[in-house]
C-alpha cells in the first residue's frame, strides 16, 4: 500500500475509530461512516453509560458503609444523617452527558488527524466501492481497504419486546426518570449482573432471573460465588435454575413468566439475554464476504475476511465481545491493510473485567483449563489477610494464579477485589511477555497494597527442585 492508500470504516465504536487512527497514522486518506455517533455502543449507550452508573452506585454504597469505619454524615444542627438517596433524572442526565463528551473528544480527534467522518448508513457495492444513504443524499466511496465494525445491538425476544417504559434493554435504562421500585432483570451474564448490583445499590428491590446454578456461568466459578453470595447478603432475590417465558405489561408494572410457570411482578423489567451482531443490509454476502451461521462476519487473527482488502474488526465478528478487543482488532487490520509491523491477535493475553462490587478480572487460561491440564497449578489467596484490604474494609475477595509445573510460566490468573480492572495488569503483562512466577515475585511492590497479594500468590508457586 502506498501512503495515498484510501480506506474506508463501516462503523465507529471502538474498532472503526482506533483503525482509523492507526490508518491516519500510516499516510491513508480515512473516511469513517456512522449512522449513531463516534463512539459507538461502547461510549454511548454501553460501556461508558454502564460503568459511569456502576461507579454512582459503588459511592453511595461506600457512604452506606462508611460508618463501619467509624465515620458518618451529620447535618448543621450535628443529627446524623442516617439515609442518602440517589436522584435517577439526576444520575441519567450526568450519565449521557459524559458519554456525550466522550464521544465529542473521540470525533475531535479524529478531525485532528484529517479523518473524515460521513453521518449515514454504509453498504458494499463491491469489495472497493461503498454506497452512503445521508440525510442529503446518496455518496459512493471508492477504497483501497474497507473495514466493517457496526458492533451488535441488543438481544429481542418475541415474547417480551421492549417498550421503553416498563420493558427495557439496557441501552434504553437511561431515560428512566426514578428509580425503579422492583426491577427484574433476566439474564445474569455480564451485562445483567452489573446492572442488577447497580440498581441494587441505587435502592431499587432488585430481582434476578438466572437460568444456570450461579449467576456469571462464563466466568471463573470462585468468583461467581463470592458475587452471588454478596448479591444474596445486599438483598438481591436471585432465582437460580429459572428460564423466562415471557414478559408483558400488567397495569402499572410488569409481569414475568417464568418456563415452569411461575410468575413474578415488578415495576420494570431489563432484558439482558445477549446480543446480535449488526451485518444485515450491508451487502457482505453481495460481495462474497464469509458470515457464520449466528451473522458474524469471519476473521482471522489479523481481521481480514474471506475477500481482500475487506476486513473486520468488533462485536460484529463475534471474537471477543470487548471494548478493548474491537480497538486491538482495528488496530491490527490497520497495519496489516497498510503494510506495518503487526502481530496476530492473541486471545491468550486478554484481560476481561466484571463491573460488579466487588470486580471480576481475568486473563489468560480458566480454572477450567488448568483442571483439564496436569502441567498447570493454581494458587488462591483471600484478600481479607492483606493489610491493605483490612484497612479498606474488603472482606470478600482473592487472588487466583495459574503457571505451568517445572517453568513456572504464568498462564493466567483470577482478581476478585474493588477496581480489579486495575490489579489484573500486572498479571496481564506477565502472562503476555511469557514472565515465570519468579520474575512477578521478585518485583517490588508496595507496602501496604492490594498488589502484594499478587506477589505473594507468584512466590507460593515458586517451582520445587525435584529431588
Amino acid at each position: 500500500m502506498t501512503r495515498t492508500s484510501s480506506v474506508v470504516i463501516l462503523g465507529g465504536g471502538p474498532g472503526g475509530y482506533e483503525a482509523a487512527l492507526v490508518a491516519a497514522h500510516l499516510g491513508a486518506s480515512v473516511t469513517v461512516v456512522d449512522r449513531d455517533g463516534i463512539g459507538g455502543a461502547a461510549v454511548l449507550t454501553d460501556c461508558v453509560p454502564s460503568k459511569t452508573l456502576i461507579a454512582t452506585a459503588d459511592y453511595l454504597g461506600d457512604m452506606g458503609t462508611a460508618s463501619e469505619l467509624g465515620v458518618h454524615l451529620e447535618d448543621h444542627e450535628g443529627d446524623v444523617a442516617t439515609r442518602t438517596v440517589a436522584e435517577l433524572g439526576a444520575i441519567n442526565e450526568r450519565v449521557l452527558n459524559l458519554a456525550a463528551a466522550q464521544s465529542a473528544d473521540i470525533q475531535t480527534r479524529l478531525t485532528e488527524v484529517g479523518v473524515r467522518v460521513v453521518a449515514g448508513a454504509g453498504r458494499m457495492e463491491s469489495p472497493s466501492r461503498v454506497v452512503v444513504e445521508t440525510d442529503a443524499g446518496s455518496e459512493t466511496l471508492d477504497a483501497d481497504v474497507v473495514l466493517v465494525s457496526t458492533g451488535a445491538t441488543p438481544r429481542v425476544l418475541d415474547s417480551a419486546t421492549p417498550d421503553g417504559e416498563r420493558i427495557l434493554t439496557w441501552q434504553q435504562i437511561y431515560a428512566l426518570p426514578e428509580i425503579p421500585e422492583k426491577l427484574i432483570v433476566v439474564g445474569s451474564g455480564v451485562t445483567g449482573a452489573e446492572l442488577a448490583q447497580a440498581y441494587l445499590g441505587l435502592g431499587t428491590d432488585v430481582t434476578l432471573v438466572s437460568s444456570r446454578d450461579l449467576v456469571l456461568p462464563q466466568e471463573d466459578q470462585d468468583a461467581a460465588a463470592v458475587i452471588e453470595d454478596v448479591f444474596r447478603r445486599r438483598g438481591m432475590t436471585i432465582l437460580n435454575r429459572s428460564r423466562m417465558a415471557g414478559a408483558q405489561r400488567r397495569g402499572d408494572g410488569v409481569v414475568v413468566t417464568l418456563e415452569d410457570g411461575r410468575e413474578v411482578e415488578g415495576s420494570h423489567v431489563l432484558i439482558a439475554v445477549g446480543a446480535v451482531p449488526q451485518t444485515s443490509g450491508l451487502g457482505l454476502e453481495d460481495v462474497g464476504v464469509d458470515v457464520s451461521e449466528s451473522g458474524h462476519v469471519v476473521v482471522d487473527r489479523v481481521s481480514r475476511t474471506s475477500v481482500r482488502g475487506v476486513y473486520a474488526a468488533g462485536d460484529c465478528t463475534g471474537v471477543f465481545a470487548l471494548a478493548s478487543v474491537a480497538a486491538m482488532q482495528g488496530r491490527t487490520a490497520m497495519a496489516h491493510a497498510l503494510g506495518d509491523a503487526v502481530a496476530p491477535l492473541r486471545m491468550s493475553a486478554v484481560s476481561a473485567n466484571v463491573f460488579t462490587d466487588p470486580e471480576i478480572a481475568t486473563v489468560g487460561v480458566s480454572a477450567a483449563d488448568a483442571e483439564d491440564n496436569t502441567d498447570i497449578e493454581a494458587v488462591m489467596m483471600p484478600l481479607s489477610r492483606n493489610p491493605r484490604a483490612k484497612m479498606l474494609d474488603i472482606r470478600e475477595g482473592f487472588v487466583k494464579l495459574f503457571a505451568y509445573r517445572g517453568t513456572g510460566i504464568v498462564v493466567g490468573g483470577v482478581i476478585v477485589a474493588p477496581r480489579a480492572s486495575e490489579l489484573i495488569f500486572p498479571v496481564t503483562l506477565a502472562v503476555q511477555n511469557r514472565l515465570s512466577v519468579d520474575q512477578v515475585a521478585s518485583t517490588f511492590t508496595v507496602y501496604p497494597s492490594l498488589s502484594g497479594t499478587v506477589a505473594e500468590a507468584a512466590r507460593r508457586l515458586h517451582p520445587l527442585r525435584p529431588e
